[in-house]
């Protein structure tokens, strides 16, 4: 098995129940089986989300303060078009706008918002990265 790889990112949240519903409204479909956590299934891996003083709790680091935005996820998309109707519905869901879609120096085009907990998460049309018709990269 390779050691390079990633199976499981984890959001801490502030309110589950709010957070669940933002990540509804982009049309994501969640796991809720197991009380506390919502999995996503991401294409081979999964993005949970966990109440933060539960999540530090997990992690041995009771009564720490999480905090957010200190890295980005992303998603890639087959056109700037794409990437604006994406941008457009996270802002309809209650993200916050950090910078609007717009062709960039490294030759593609994207924008960034932050999720109602402050999750940054960046969209982008990357031309050097072709992607499967799952949204993969190919």
């Amino acid at each position: 098995m390779t050691p390079q790889r990633i199976t499981l990112v984890t959001l801490g949240v502030a309110d589950l129940p709010r957070a669940k519903a933002f990540y509804g409204a982009l049309g994501w479909q969640g796991d809720d089986r197991n009380p506390g956590v919502v999995f996503y299934d991401i294409g081979g891996m999964k993005l949970a989300l966990f109440g933060r003083d539960a999540l530090a709790e997990d992690q041995g680091r009771p009564g720490v303060a999480l905090g957010t935005g200190a890295i980005t996820l992303a998603q890639n998309f087959a056109t700037p078009a794409e990437v604006d109707t994406a941008f457009a519905r996270a802002l309809a869901a209650g993200a916050t706008a950090l910078k609007s879609p717009r062709a960039v120096f490294w030759g593609g085009y994207s924008g960034y918002f932050a999720d109602p907990d402050g999750h940054v998460w960046e969209l982008a049309h990357n031309p050097f990265w072709p992607l499967d018709a799952e949204g993969r990269l190919a």
